[in-house]
């Protein structure tokens, strides 16, 4: 793929990974992603953000399709993670940039991450800093936690561009470059999936940056992030904005999800009579086996959801590892404004449904009825209470969200 005139003279200069499937080495990216990279041709010659390492060649290639000596004057490091920054190191030696610029917090993961020996000069930049390019101005604004300390986003107000780094991604491998390329339901989507399994712990600093945004009043008409499409009308950057303040605001919706995992079917059969009780109640679910659904997936389901109801049999005193594991995996990611419950088989002790109602409890899950759980195989009298345990979650649910 040849490099892209996104703007008069601004460049994409990325890299395309269509084999990436797992995303950070926690998170599904059945679509691969992209590393996107961004040179602006002005009197000075600027390059935001690398590729992860192994691309370092394609970047390389691109950027001698509109810059045949590889000059590049100033390195701009939006954020240090390795998608973003892993080829750094390849690109000073090629393109001996006069000067880096990141943020402050940047300083300490750049020394962590790299052997600085021989580097140029690296200036640390805040949120009101600007640097003149030319007929251009860079302004910088610091996004911390989005979705680590040292992000930041690079705003150029003569272009009313946005480069956004992390911030509206998603993770979407094709030969499109434009958000408007694409379906819309497809687009948020993807956009969705990325944000409630990677940003979604710093909705609020989302909701602050949306404000502070406001307060700036940026003018822009694109947004270029780092990975997936560009936004590049202003019909596409209202509707990415809007869509994260509605991803930060984490509003409770009218649908359940049912995940478990079950040992000989027991906490499986019911998992589907909690499902009719959630039908009754005009509610629909959705069931996830857990030994069938990555818990990555179970987020993006979740992000529909209002309700989270969980089964697991009692197993060692505790309840199955997937079912432990995807708690950790939601609990990390602070999902809010949910109710819940759990259930649960069990042979001998019976402790599986006490561990997970203990853990929904800690994840500030509501809690409108008491878990049920069946010793052996269930019968008439367990389906009713997992009828009942539904059915009173979906009638809970449904006053939430009034």
């Amino acid at each position: 793929m040849q490099a892209l005139e996104i703007k008069k003279d601004i460049f994409w200069v990325g890299a395309v990974d269509y084999g990436s499937f797992d995303f950070h080495g926690y998170s599904l990216s059945p679509r691969g992603t992209t590393y996107n990279s961004y040179l602006v041709k002005d009197e000075k010659i600027v390059l935001f953000d690398t590729v992860k390492d192994s691309f370092a060649s394609t970047m390389l290639c691109r950027l001698n399709q509109v810059l045949p000596q590889k000059k590049v004057d100033y390195l701009i490091i939006n954020h240090v993670e390795l998608d973003h920054a892993g080829a750094v190191p390849q690109i000073i030696a090629a393109c001996k940039p006069e000067k880096i610029f990141c943020s402050q917090m940047a300083l300490k993961s750049i020394a962590g991450h790299f052997d600085t020996s021989g580097w140029p000069p690296i200036q640390a930049v805040k949120t009101g800093d600007f640097i003149s390019i030319g007929k251009r101005t860079i302004h910088f604004v610091e996004a911390r936690m989005l979705h680590w300390p040292d992000s930041m986003l690079s705003y150029i107000p003569e272009d009313k561009l946005l480069i956004t780094n992390d911030a509206f991604g998603q993770n979407i491998a094709s030969t499109e470059r434009f958000a408007d390329e694409i379906q819309r339901p497809a687009l948020y989507a993807a956009m969705q999936e990325y944000y409630y399994n990677i940003v979604l712990p710093y909705s609020q600093q989302v909701l602050k940056l949306l404000e502070q945004a406001r307060a700036m009043k940026l003018d822009v008409d694109m947004i270029a992030p780092d990975h997936g499409l560009i936004y590049r009308t202003r019909e596409d950057v209202e509707y990415v904005l809007n869509c994260y303040e509605e991803f930060a605001l984490q509003k409770p919706k009218k649908r359940a999800l049912i995940i478990y995992d079950t040992m000989w079917h027991s906490t499986e059969k019911m998992a589907y009579a909690v499902a009719e009780g959630l039908h009754a109640a005009g509610v629909p679910c959705r069931i996830m086996d857990l030994k069938r659904h990555h818990h990555s997936e179970v987020m993006s389901e979740l992000a529909n959801c209002g309700a989270l109801l969980v089964g697991s049999p009692t197993h060692n005193n505790g309840i199955l590892p997937f079912v432990a594991g995807t708690l950790a995996y939601i609990k990390g990611l602070r999902r809010k404004n949910l109710v819940g419950g759990a259930f649960g088989s069990f042979g001998w002790s019976g402790e599986s449904v006490k561990i997970i109602s203990e853990k929904l409890a800690d994840m500030e899950v509501e809690l409108p009825a008491e878990p049920v759980k069946c010793q052996f195989k269930p019968g008439h009298g367990a389906f009713e209470q997992c009828f009942a345990l539904g059915k009173t979650i979906g009638a809970a649910l449904a006053a939430k969200c009034a």
